[in-house]
């Protein structure tokens, strides 16, 4: 079975939307434990069995929270993909004030791609998690974006190289994980693992969106397709900046946003009010329709927000609203759009 093959086969319609875990990670506001238990509770009961998290989301917060309620489930319902690359010691003088500072972590980082490194980083998330096995493991991380590599994340991509991508492929072929993949913002690590090594499935977060998307469909999309490697798109909302939050990615509120991103949304808005269509519901569905995506991830930190956003999947959408964009060159003429509600 190929490595695309695998990954189609793994991620079966009940998970083809998920439920990511930076919310409850406490990256945006202070969630308490029972609100983040009801959000899970509420997932589970719209039919959410597919859940992504990492050791970076709150320091292990979110691993915990999202472990707390999945520990009571049927191993076999849902599908849980976490992170590695980033291993945790408890110190009183740790730093994750300058990360994650509302996750009142005891944790201070360390940041290592290495064989051994990821293995440890496997059986750790486990144990946060009470669970005996993960499916999927993206290393996460290694991107241009990412500002707190000491010596910039091409050293890191080397040592992953060496150490984390083929132990990861060992570990593949051994059954300790089902598929494994690299979980970034930026395209030039994605193009580059699918290159030296033999990756299953990506997860492409903030990369395909409304606003954002034409590198995805000009080098990303074509990249995996020749190399059969599937894609989870995250972020598809741009860390809720689609849905009107005031911030862009995941950039602190209120920090400085690209004007072309607030010009374009705008443009968006006026369409989606003249269709009578909700834009959040459009940028769902629009992240969900490519051919190399195999699931879609969104981050809810409420039972509310994930029902809305459960809900929006289910909407129909008229094919006149798509057209209207792509006349308007407000998407890429080759994104794939949705199936229309006519």
């Amino acid at each position: 079975m190929s490595h695309g093959s695998r990954a189609k086969a793994l991620f079966k319609p009940e998970f083809r939307f998920g439920m990511g875990g930076v919310p409850l990670g406490n990256e945006f506001n202070k969630i308490l434990d029972w609100d983040a238990e009801e959000a899970l509770a509420a997932a589970w009961d719209l039919g959410v069995r597919y859940f992504d998290v990492a050791p970076w989301y709150g320091f292990g917060l979110s691993e915990r929270r999202f472990g707390h309620f999945l520990h009571n489930q049927r191993r076999d319902d849902f599908l849980i993909s976490s992170k590695v690359g980033k291993l945790f010691k408890a110190t009183r003088n740790n730093a994750h004030e300058d990360y994650f500072p509302l996750s009142d972590s005891p944790n201070d980082i360390v940041f290592d791609y290495t064989a051994d490194g990821v293995r440890r980083s496997i059986e750790d998330s486990l144990q946060r998690m009470g669970l005996d096995s993960l499916d999927v493991a993206f290393v996460h991380d290694i991107s241009p974006d990412f500002a707190y590599f000491p010596n910039g994340w091409e050293e890191q991509l080397a040592i992953a190289e060496k150490g984390a991508f083929p132990a990861l492929s060992r570990m593949r072929d051994e059954g300790i994980i089902k598929a494994w993949g690299i979980g970034v913002n930026c395209p030039e690590p994605i193009l580059r693992v699918i290159d030296v090594a033999d990756p299953d499935v990506c997860l492409c977060a903030r990369q395909y969106s409304l606003v954002d998307h034409k590198d995805a469909v000009d080098q990303v999309f074509p990249a995996v397709r020749e190399k059969g490697v599937a894609l989870v798109i995250g972020s598809a909302l741009n860390a809720g900046f689609v849905s009107g939050s005031p911030r862009y990615n995941y950039g602190p509120k209120n920090h400085e946003i690209p004007t072309g991103a607030l010009a374009k949304r705008e443009a968006l808005r006026a369409v989606a009010a003249s269709h009578g269509v909700d834009l959040r519901t459009a940028a769902l569905q629009f992240s969900a329709a490519p051919d190399v995506a195999v699931a879609l991830v969104v981050g809810a930190s409420s039972a509310e927000q994930i029902s809305q956003d459960y809900n929006s999947m289910q909407a129909k959408i008229p094919t006149a609203f798509w057209d209207e964009l792509k006349a308007k060159g407000l998407i890429e003429q080759a994104a794939a759009i949705p199936d229309g509600g006519d």
